[in-house]
C-alpha cells in the first residue's frame, strides 16, 4: 500500500512487537524500499520477544532449546533467526531487554563484562547503537541497570552504564515507549546518546510515577509462555496501562532526577549554546583558545558536546559575556539562572587561561 501510494518517503522506522515471521520479513522489505527513495532512513528495532526468562512469542512456532540464566527454556527459532540475520543488519539502532539481549548474542549476562561482550556481538551484527534497556545482576535482584554502547569503527565502541530506578510495578508499553523516546530524543541530539537516555529515562519514570499514583484499575490481559517439565504452558498476567494521555506534560517537559543538570539540561530540552563574536567588545580572546575552553565546558557541565554557532569556527575572537541561547521550546522558568551559570563558567575558564 505505501508504494502503491507513493508514500515510500519517511525519514525514520521505528518497530516493536512482531509475533509472525512473515511480517519481520515484511518490514525488512519495506526498509529496503524506503532506503532506495531515502538511503538515510533511520531503523530503529525494539526485538521484542519476552522478558524475565518469559517468551511472548508462540513457542510452537520453534523447537530449539537455549539454557538462560540456568534455566532452560524455549526460543522461538523463527523470530530470533530472522532478527538476527536479516532484520539486525539493517537496524541502526536496537533496544533489547536482558532476555532478548541473550537470545540475540547467544550468550548469558551475569555481569558488566557479558554486557558489554554482548552488544560487542551486536554491533557485530549491524546496529551502531545498542541499548540493553534492563539489566538485573544475578547478585542484586533488586538493582536495574540500563546499558548502552554506540559503535565508533574498527570494532570499536563506547559503552557506559546507568542505574534505573526499580519501581514496585509492571505496566504494559514501557518498552514501547522507551524505543519511541528514545528514536525521538535521539534525533533532536544524534550527537549526544547519553544524554539521549538520561532524558528517555526519566520520562518512562515520571509516566510510570503518575500511573501508579493513579492506580488505575484499568489492566490488559497478557499471555506468556513459562516452561514446565515437558512443555510450555501459558501464563497469564495483568498488567497496568500507562497514563500516556494523562503524562503528556511528562513527556513534553521531562523533569525527573535523571533528567542531567545544568548546561545538560538545556541541551537536552533543545536549546543550542552558542557564543557570538562582537567586534565593539574589548575583553576578548585569541581563536586558538576556542578548542580549549570547548573541552572545560564539555567537563564542567558533563555534556558531550556542544552545538557552536559557524561563526566561531571562524572568529578571531571570542568576547567574555556573549552567551546566546537559541532554540529554546520547552519551559523556561529556570533558564536564567542556568546563562547566568554558564556565562560564570566561560569567564572563568577564559581568565584561567588567558595565556593558554
Amino acid at each position: 500500500g505505501l508504494e502503491e501510494n507513493d508514500l515510500l518517503h519517511y525519514t525514520h522506522l521505528l518497530t516493536g512487537y512482531v509475533g509472525n515471521p512473515a511480517l519481520l520479513r515484511a518490514i525488512t522489505d519495506t526498509l529496503r524500499k524506503l532506503r532506495r527513495q531515502n538511503p538515510s532512513s533511520l531503523y530503529v528495532c525494539d526485538p521484542v520477544m519476552g522478558d524475565d526468562g518469559k517468551l511472548y512469542v508462540p513457542p510452537e512456532l520453534g523447537t530449539s532449546i537455549i539454557v538462560s540464566l540456568s534455566m532452560l527454556i524455549f526460543s522461538h527459532p523463527c523470530a530470533v533467526d530472522i532478527y538476527r540475520d536479516e532484520v539486525l543488519p539493517l537496524a541502526d539502532i536496537i533496544t533489547p531487554n536482558q532476555f532478548e539481549c541473550e537470545l540475540l548474542s547467544d550468550m548469558t549476562l551475569t555481569s558488566d563484562a557479558d554486557a558489554i561482550a554482548a552488544c560487542r556481538k551486536l554491533h557485530a551484527l549491524g546496529p551502531r547503537i545498542v541499548v540493553v534497556s534492563s539489566f538485573t545482576p544475578p547478585k542484586e535482584p533488586h538493582r536495574l541497570w540500563l546499558y548502552a554502547s554506540q559503535a565508533v569503527g574498527q570494532g570499536l565502541s563506547n559503552t557506559f552504564k546507568m542505574e534505573v530506578p526499580r519501581l514496585p510495578a509492571y505496566y504494559s508499553g514501557t518498552g514501547d515507549l522507551f524505543a519511541a523516546l528514545l528514536l525521538s530524543w535521539l534525533t533532536r541530539h544524534p550527537s549526544n546518546l547519553k544524554v539521549a537516555l538520561e532524558t528517555v529515562v526519566a520520562t518512562v519514570q515520571a509516566v510510570m510515577r503518575r500511573t501508579n499514583d493513579a492506580q488505575s484499575a484499568n489492566r490488559t490481559f497478557v499471555r506468556s509462555y513459562e516452561r514446565t517439565t515437558t512443555s510450555f504452558t501459558p501464563s497469564y498476567s495483568y498488567v497496568g496501562e500507562l497514563k500516556l494521555i494523562q503524562s503528556r506534560r511528562d513527556i513534553e517537559f521531562p523533569t525527573a532526577a535523571h533528567q542531567p543538570e545544568g548546561a545538560a539540561a538545556l541541551v537536552a530540552a533543545g536549546v543550542t549554546v552558542v557564543f557570538l563574536t562582537d567586534d565593539k567588545d574589548d575583553d576578548v580572546i585569541k581563536a586558538s583558545t576556542l578548542s580549549h575552553i570547548r573541552r572545560q565546558l564539555v567537563s564542567s557541565f558533563d555534556v558531550a558536546s556542544f552545538a557552536w554557532a559557524d561563526v566561531c569556527a571562524a572568529a578571531e575572537v571570542l568576547p567574555v559575556n556573549a552567551v546566546l541561547l537559541t532554540g529554546i521550546d520547552g519551559p523556561t522558568a529556570n533558564v536564567h539562572h542556568v546563562v547566568h551559570d554558564v556565562a560564570a563558567a566561560v569567564a572563568k575558564i577564559i581568565h584561567l587561561t588567558s595565556n593558554y
